[in-house]
């Protein structure tokens, strides 16, 4: 399960991605729009600018911009940048490995086994799903 973090930030990112590539969003109406916490948002908001994947502008009609193309910016970035590690086991890990502290030989452990192909799976699917990939659908349904 993901956190409510990570699934506040694709919705505000998702949220940019239709409305804000060019003129900026108040976090005002985008907390109001996609039913974030105001400061909870601002937080969330705060460390994607500072991680280069939304831009702020300051003053009146400033907001925030979404930060390169949605169908370059990967579910599996955004995760990682949100909630860290995204691995069931510290021994599956591509960005954090650790070695279990209970196991002597990953190739051996059956939980590990388990989680493997599963977690490989997931890995693959969030590697190819982008930004785009949210807004297809709301993005065809005004246009019918």
């Amino acid at each position: 399960m993901i956190t409510k973090r990570a699934k506040y930030a694709l919705k505000a990112l998702l949220h940019l991605a239709e409305h804000g590539r060019t003129t900026p969003c108040q976090t005002r109406e985008m907390a109001e729009q996609c039913r974030i916490p105001r400061k909870f948002l601002e937080q969330i908001l705060l460390d994607l600018r500072n991680r280069g994947v939304v831009r702020s502008y300051r003053g009146q009609g400033g907001g925030f911009t979404l930060v390169g193309d949605p169908g370059e910016i990967r579910l599996i970035d955004i995760f990682r940048l949100v909630d860290g590690p995204m691995a069931p086991l510290p021994c599956l890990s591509q960005t954090a490995y650790t070695r279990c502290d209970d196991c002597e030989d990953e190739e051996s452990c059956g939980v590990r086994r388990l989680f493997l192909e599963p977690y490989g799976a997931m890995l693959e699917r969030a590697e190819r799903k982008t930004l785009a990939d949210g807004i297809a659908n709301s993005e065809r349904r005004r246009s019918q």
